[in-house]
């Protein structure tokens, strides 16, 4: 008698099953950057920061595994690992702000208070672009300009710098990653993350409810924070440093030839 093992394979997400699938996913955008839905009555986010609360009602671009937008939903709904593990998949930018004198890099500390990846470093800023006119985009180029702007927006919300200090034009978009990675048991990433490359000379102050701590690191101090076994960092950027951070660095002045990429990497 011989026995045979099943596996499960999961349905791909696409615009037509996405609500059946995820009932608190719409399919179209809202018409304000918050989601129906108050997640500050909401007993899976009892406990947390009172201000990051009221952000998990801001609302994400949900995807398919092309990066084509079929819905909507909370920032909440979205960052739910029991939604991650069914597959729901959002859009996602991770800026990388440079010195342009002493090319070193900005980075940041997460603020206790951040309900995913607390107190963990990370790059200069990584955020969502929300489903609002500006930040959205079907074809490429429209959803570059979208996380642009998200960019623009998240760096003076997290750090105090200015629009004016970056502007859209002088931001490089250099490729998108595919990943997904646990928080805790209840939280986590499954994003289509924008890389943005952007050399600036910048004042920033950041905001103590979404920033620990920032500085500016040579490619050594970054090698060096890394054997730290004291310091934490997010999964992504782990991943963009392991893979493709120091040979963009070294080229901060010739990016033109990695610009652009087309191609989605799967991490």
């Amino acid at each position: 008698m011989s026995t045979t093992a099943t596996t499960t394979v999961q349905e791909p997400i696409t615009a037509a099953n996405v609500i059946r699938l995820f009932p608190d996913v719409q399919s179209t955008y809202p018409p304000s950057h918050r989601s129906q839905s108050t997640s500050t009555a909401d007993n899976e986010l009892a406990g947390y920061d009172e201000e990051q609360i009221k952000l998990m009602d801001e609302v994400c671009i949900v995807l398919d595994n092309d990066d084509n937008p079929i819905g909507s939903a909370s920032k909440k709904t979205c960052h739910l690992m029991t939604n991650i593990n069914a597959g729901l998949l959002h859009r996602a930018f991770s800026a990388f702000v440079f010195n342009p004198s002493t090319k070193k890099l900005l980075l940041q500390q997460r603020a206790t208070e951040k309900i995913t990846f607390p107190d963990m470093w990370t790059n200069t800023c990584c955020s969502h672009p929300l489903g609002v006119p500006g930040e959205t985009g079907d074809e490429l180029q429209a959803s570059v300009m979208g996380v642009k702007r998200a960019a623009q927006r998240k760096l003076d919300q997290e750090l105090g710098i200015k629009k004016e200090q970056v502007p859209l034009d002088d931001f490089k978009f250099l490729t998108r990653i595919h990943y997904k990675a646990p928080s805790d048991g209840k939280w986590g990433e499954h994003e289509i993350d924008y890389i943005l490359f952007i050399e600036a000379d910048v004042d920033f102050e950041p905001n103590p409810n979404e920033v620990r701590d920032a500085k500016w690191v040579s490619p050594e101090e970054l090698k060096s924070m890394f054997k730290d076994s004291s310091l934490k960092f997010t999964p992504w950027f782990k991943l963009i440093c392991e893979t493709m951070l120091f040979g963009w660095w070294e080229n901060l002045g010739g990016l033109k030839k990695f610009e652009n990429e087309t191609q989605i990497r799967r991490m």
